[in-house]
């Protein structure tokens, strides 16, 4: 599993944990039973990445409690997990359903609570996922009408003018979204690639290297710096971190490729100068001497040819013998 995977398994099941209970700290009965141990063993499925299995148990919660905003919030996260993890074995199909199932229960969860940001930032996050930029944009925004300080909604808002390619307004939302949370790698690497789009190379590689502050085995950061120092023709520092990425993960053909790249530019970067081409030495006889010369040869022969006219012929020796 990638760093990314990890990433996103290990934020769902926190937004899960730090949720609040369905039953608000008690027991409850209904259709499915017992909301809060539907969540409990839901949430060790999740814990597992088994979330089809977690999403059954959150069905059970949502049949106990169907009138907490609470519960269609966990199942549409467990929902939005299950569609990553159908992205990442490339079943597109399987990720479309889920995401429109994870939308449908924070659609829900939003009917449920009108007034509770936290709905808009569920289903804003889900958008983006789905690349429904402006609809993000649009639940980031109300989001923040009703809780200005909201920093996961300041986030998404990031990711939604991303997916947009508004970058300036990206890492606007990106520097606030860093002052709530300067621990949160999501935020620097987006921020990253914002400033890459915007030729921004020496803000994009701090970034880079701020998450290998926090992660020096971050394959990807490692990567991606490479690949920003390669646009700043820094070949040798980009050649560095495809090395140090290929180390962590050594069949990553794409990274091989960009080393071969940056070791071939940085070879004809250094290479010397070719010996300068001889300049071929000027003829004498040019176009323009040969015809001169034949003007001034005609001219020549002009002049003779006039002072000879008229003049008497040499007796030959034959004539004066004939006398």
């Amino acid at each position: 599993m990638n760093t990314r995977t990890s990433l996103i398994s290990s934020i769902l099941l926190a937004v899960l944990l730090v949720a609040p209970s369905v039953a608000n700290a008690k027991k409850r009965g209904g259709g499915g039973g017992d909301a809060d141990e539907h969540r409990r063993k839901a949430l060790e499925f999740v814990d597992a990445k088994q979330f089809d299995k977690a999403i059954e148990e959150f069905n059970k919660e949502v049949e106990a409690a169907a009138g907490e905003p609470a519960a269609y919030r966990d199942r549409g996260t467990a929902y939005r997990g299950a569609a990553r993890a159908a992205e990442a074995a490339a079943d597109g199909p399987a990720a479309a359903s889920r995401y429109n199932s994870a939308l449908a229960d924070f659609s829900k969860m939003i009917e449920l609570a009108p007034k509770d940001a936290s709905g808009y930032v569920e289903r804003a996050q889900t958008e983006d996922l789905a690349r429904q930029y402006d609809a993000a944009l649009a639940d980031a925004n109300k989001a923040l009408e009703l809780k200005a300080d909201d920093a996961l909604a300041v986030k998404f808002r990031g990711f939604a003018y991303i997916g947009l390619s508004q970058w300036d307004k990206a890492v606007a939302d990106f520097n606030v979204a860093i002052q709530r949370n300067p621990n949160d790698p999501q935020c620097y690497d987006r921020r990253a690639w914002a400033n890459r789009n915007l030729k921004n190379f020496p803000a994009a590689v701090e970034d880079y290297s701020t998450i290998l502050q926090k992660n020096p085995a971050d394959e990807d950061a490692l990567v991606k710096r490479g690949a920003t120092y390669a646009a700043m023709s820094e070949f040798e520092k980009a050649i560095a971190d495809y090395q140090a990425a290929l180390k962590l993960k050594p069949d990553d053909y794409d990274t091989a490729q960009r080393m071969q790249y940056a070791q071939a530019q940085l070879a004809a970067k250094n290479a010397p100068p070719p010996p300068p081409t001889p300049t071929p030495g000027t003829s004498f006889f040019t176009p323009a001497k040969i015809f001169f010369a034949v003007i001034i040869l005609v001219i020549i022969a002009a002049v003779i040819r006039f002072m000879t006219r008229g003049k008497p012929e040499e007796p030959s020796s034959s004539s004066m013998r004939i006398r």
